[in-house]
């Protein structure tokens, strides 16, 4: 086993010890389209050094769905707070849900942040087990290399509004297969304040 691959494997074992699961009902999956979402309503999440914001999967138009198989791209936010640079080399998912992928590391630098997903999304669920309307929460675990594993809890937009300029999934969301290189892009004003003690805030 080469050491790329011992790596990869101690990151799995870490995302199955502590296997997320989606909110909600029993099927996985947790609708709740009562009200739109706003990205400045997102969840931030502060933790080891990293602040995770404005993340949500995209999902379908209105009125439409992502049928069982297909893929929803990750938008988020990353600004490393910390002295030392790190990376973010993994998402876990699920397996009930589907398949996450990332195509390569992305580096985050000391007091600087980028933007995953655009222009073009690279980060996905792919093959998911049940149809995706939008409304949804889900579950996943981003491992840096530094500080670990940091769980979020992702809501599922609808792709209108603000969000229909957004690009989904490649080839529509179906089944799609991300880029070779991740796709981010500096934080427009990104500055690292200091954070508190690792903590979780929903």
């Amino acid at each position: 086993m080469t050491r790329n691959s011992r790596r990869w494997a101690t990151v799995a074992a870490a995302f199955l010890a502590a296997a997320p699961v989606l909110a909600g009902c029993g099927t996985g999956m947790d609708a709740n389209t009562s009200r739109p979402y706003h990205a400045t309503e997102a969840v931030t999440v502060r933790q080891n050094g990293i602040d995770v914001s404005q993340a949500f999967f995209l999902g379908p138009e209105s009125g439409s769905q992502i049928a069982a198989g297909g893929a929803a791209p990750l938008y988020m936010s990353l600004v490393n707070s910390a002295q030392a640079p790190d990376q973010l080399v993994g998402v876990g998912v699920d397996p009930a849900v589907g398949t996450a992928k990332i195509p390569a590391p992305v580096e985050l630098k000391p007091g600087q942040g980028v933007r995953i997903g655009t222009p073009t999304p690279t980060i996905v669920v792919d093959g998911l087990k049940q149809p995706l309307r939008g409304g949804e929460s889900i579950k996943i675990q981003l491992q840096f290399a530094n500080a670990g594993i940091i769980p979020v809890t992702v809501p599922v937009i609808t792709r209108s509004r603000e969000f229909a300029t957004l690009a989904p999934a490649s080839g529509g969301g179906q089944g799609a297969t991300p880029s070779a290189s991740p796709s981010v892009s500096p934080t427009e004003g990104a500055t690292a304040s200091p954070s508190p003690s690792p903590s979780t805030t929903e």
